[in-house]
């Protein structure tokens, strides 16, 4: 598959991102944006790179035996998972943007290892 689970994961990635921010600034400039803050938007997100993680993340150790990009994608998925335990907004916001990034770039690294 040379990568494409990655790029993939990558491109989840900057799709979090964008909500993020689009959520933040909608929440800021409109008093309501109801749709884009639902819990359940989160929790799905959240689920969904766990998994896009578990599958692409474990098998690049499988292939290249590197550990680096697996624990540099689970750090950002558990930091993510702790941001969901923070109020919408601010630090939850922050957070958020900080493991996502961390998780694409745990794919990156994967990507770039060879898988």
């Amino acid at each position: 598959m040379d990568g494409t689970l990655d790029r993939i994961a990558i491109g989840i990635s900057g799709l979090c991102l964008i909500h993020c921010v689009a959520t933040t600034v909608l929440l800021t400039v409109l008093s309501s944006a109801g749709a884009l803050v639902d819990p359940h938007i989160h929790e799905i997100g959240l689920a969904l790179a766990i998994g896009v993680g578990v599958f692409a993340l474990g098998r690049g150790i499988l292939h290249h035996g590197m550990m680096v990009p697996a624990v540099v994608g689970a750090f950002g998925l558990g930091i993510m998972g702790g941001a969901l335990s923070l109020p919408h907004g601010g630090f939850e916001t922050f957070w958020t943007l900080v493991g996502v990034s961390l998780v694409a770039l745990g794919h990156e690294l994967n990507r770039r290892a060879g898988c």
